[in-house]
């Protein structure tokens, strides 16, 4: 169960033996991809302790205040997943969230009764209503038609994937096929088992030569992109690409860290890190094959 952080600090001061069992700078990476919430916490609401010395898998409750002012109390587990597919900075903030997104008011609905007849138990209970109404069949996936009958890990045009919203993920395109000479305008991979209702993924860049992906992943405008659930999703994603016998190569921005074996953590996209994806190509294919491709 979740604990106040002055009580988490008191007994890790003592298990530890030390004044400052965690020193400051100590989990400056973990929390360095998550600009939104370095700006919502500050120490004086947390007994002085600095976001850097506490550990995201601590089991603690955190105070913490939105740039709206509102205060609210999280673990850093249930702050670090708390957006979903919302893209507004609101998401962030349960209470922002909550004005952003109010409830619908549920119509009122009449119940008619012959006179002297007895009101029925589940009418009258709230609690009764409550129980006695039907359940919901689960919902079944339904997998969307359009993907074309192919062998897992063949590269093929998709009607289905979303276009590019980035300048720089278009930047990164063009650069790549510049230096490559490899088959452009694929951008979807067949997959064995559905990746949400689909049975194909959309990575940003496809080398179907090289069968090898790669996905330009930055923090966003928010700092909503690629973290909590969206970094689940990226991984689950890498998975189903090398369970088709795929290599991901993710380039992170944004203080992102690396998700797999080949992800280069860069600033920013330029000439130097075309070099270094070149070079990670070759680690991962040889230069035997990688070579012959370069223009």
């Amino acid at each position: 169960m979740a604990e106040r952080v002055e009580l988490w600090w008191a007994r890790r001061q003592f298990s530890k033996g030390a004044e400052v069992p965690y020193p400051v700078g100590r989990y400056r990476e973990a929390w360095a991809s998550f600009p939104a919430l370095i700006r919502q916490y500050h120490p004086e609401l947390n007994a002085g302790i600095a976001l850097t010395q506490i550990p995201p898998a601590a089991d603690v409750l955190l105070l913490w205040q939105c740039e709206a002012g509102h205060k609210f109390a999280a673990t850093p587990d249930e702050q670090r997943h708390r957006p979903g597919r919302e893209r507004r900075r609101s998401a962030w903030c349960p209470e922002c969230s909550d004005l952003a997104r109010p409830a619908r008011a549920l119509p009122m609905r009449d119940v008619v009764t012959p006179p002297g007849s007895p009101v029925p138990a589940a009418v009258s209970n709230p609690v009764a209503r409550a129980v006695l109404r039907p359940r919901r069949p689960p919902r079944t996936l339904q997998l969307c038609a359009k993907t074309p009958e192919l062998p897992t890990g063949e590269a093929f045009l998709s009607d289905c994937a979303p276009k590019p919203a980035s300048a720089v993920e278009a930047q990164l395109r063009a650069d790549v096929f510049a230096r490559l000479a490899v088959t452009p305008g694929l951008n979807a991979v067949r997959v064995a088992r559905p990746f949400f209702d689909h049975l194909e993924v959309w990575p940003d860049i496809l080398l179907p030569e090289l069968r090898v992906a790669i996905e330009y992943d930055s923090t966003g405008r928010h700092g909503l992109e690629h973290v909590g659930k969206k970094e689940d999703s990226d991984r689950r994603k890498d998975r189903a690409l090398r369970a088709a016998k795929w290599e991901v190569v993710r380039i992170r921005t944004g203080r992102l860290q690396p998700l797999g074996p080949h992800d280069l953590q860069v600033a920013a996209w330029n000439a130097k890190t075309l070099d270094r994806l070149v070079d990670t190509l070759r680690e991962i294919r040889g230069p035997l094959l990688v070579d012959p491709y370069l223009a």
